[in-house]
């Protein structure tokens, strides 16, 4: 049976602090993407974000962000490529060592908010983050937006990629996502987000914002997990799926 991975960005609260239900969305996706501390997350969080996820047969992996929890990560920042680059080795190795305690490791990584909207178009950052999560750990698989200049990054380097969707987004005709701040980024409709994934599915495009059709050769379908109503929008594109013939598996 064909297969297709679904991933959520999780463990995103602080403290007594949580975002999203992390439990009820790690029981429908087969991947999880995991704040490491600098977006969001502490060590208390990224152990139970781990340890849930490891009981319920989810893949983790490392979701690198600015130092922004104010933001959420949402915000641009300047920070140098030297700073770039350390901050995702330390983001990982964080996460990492969390996994290895709670007798897990990473199989993935990708980028969070403001700094992966800035990896898919700027080939220098792109190739800083890039380096920085090979030369931590070679065998990480990349999920991001085919497209991008991230993703062409971790192709040339030989890193293994996996071509996300994001069903509740719009994107532009080269294949960024629409500002949040513009009408119709984000789609709330659930059966406009099925009929997307099934067409990104069975006909391997995307609609784009203006109207054009994008390939979309989707491996992965993201889950926002701070999106009010998360765990519905996580059932209907769960639902979505099955009913396009494939199963949900991990990539790993």
């Amino acid at each position: 049976m064909k297969t297709i991975d679904l991933n959520s960005d999780l463990g995103e609260g602080f403290g007594p602090y949580r975002i999203a239900d992390d439990t009820a969305l790690l029981g429908i996706v087969s991947s999880a993407n995991i704040a490491c501390g600098a977006h969001a997350g502490d060590p208390v969080t990224m152990d139970r974000t781990v340890r849930d996820a490891l009981a319920q047969g989810v893949s983790l992996g490392g979701h690198v962000g600015y130092p922004d929890r104010e933001g959420f990560g949402r915000r641009a920042m300047a920070l140098s490529l030297k700073e770039l680059e350390l901050a995702t080795v330390a983001q990982l190795g964080a996460l990492a060592a969390i996994a290895a305690h709670a007798g897990g490791r990473l199989g993935h990584a990708n980028f969070h908010g403001a700094l992966g909207n800035l990896s898919f178009v700027d080939e220098d950052v792109a190739r800083t983050l890039i380096t920085a999560m090979k030369a931590f750990d070679d065998g990480l698989a990349f999920i991001g937006l085919p497209h991008t200049a991230a993703f062409r990054q971790a192709e040339s380097q030989g890193l293994r990629v996996v071509a996300s969707f994001l069903a509740d987004r719009a994107y532009n005709p080269d294949g960024t996502l629409v500002a949040r701040g513009r009408a119709g980024a984000v789609v709330h409709e659930r059966e406009a987000i099925r009929r997307r994934v099934a067409r990104a599915l069975e006909e391997r495009v995307v609609e784009a914002i203006d109207g054009s059709l994008l390939a979309m050769p989707a491996e992965s379908i993201l889950i926002h997990s701070d999106t009010a109503g998360a765990v519905e929008l996580a059932l209907t594109i769960r639902q979505a799926v099955l009913d396009a013939g494939f199963a949900v598996h991990s990539f790993a």
